[in-house]
């Protein structure tokens, strides 16, 4: 996993916005619409600039919450992680992204993906949770393909 970049804090980004729910299902007749203009992807995405960050996933082992290969997370730093969180952790030194798992008795990073085994943090290893997941960018169209 790359090293964390902090998001660039001050100019907004902002893109076109034609606001359609679009059905996934059948398409429906009826069209509910929101305000056409623009949005800030700030306002959207980010609670906290100073705390978020975005880093590029490498690996399968998040698949079965849609995180993939060459995928990006925004991850905030300020957030208290929560059973249930997926999150970046720090184990022995080394980053990783899984779903913090908390028992009474022990810590576990677990993947989703049923490849991998599940990390129990035992007495002797170093865990610090570097920052908990709250979205992730999935790229559709191939990178390198011409426009």
């Amino acid at each position: 996993m790359n090293h964390p970049v902090p998001l660039a804090a001050g100019t907004p980004t902002r893109v076109n916005a034609v606001l359609l729910r679009v059905p996934a299902g059948f398409p429906s007749p009826a069209q509910d619409s929101f305000d056409d203009g623009r949005i800030d992807l700030n306002d959207v995405l980010i609670r906290d600039v100073t705390s978020t960050f975005i880093l590029r996933v490498t690996g399968d082992s998040m698949q079965g919450v849609g995180i993939y290969d060459g995928d990006e997370v925004l991850v905030d730093r300020s957030l208290t992680p929560r059973d249930g969180d997926v999150v970046i952790a720090v184990v022995d030194g080394d980053f990783t992204i899984k779903t913090l798992r908390l028992h009474p008795e022990k810590v576990v990073l677990h993947p989703e993906n049923p490849a991998y085994p599940d990390v129990v943090v035992g007495g002797l290893s170093e865990l610090v949770v570097w920052g908990v997941v709250v979205h992730s960018i999935r790229h559709i169209r191939p990178a390198g393909r011409p426009a």
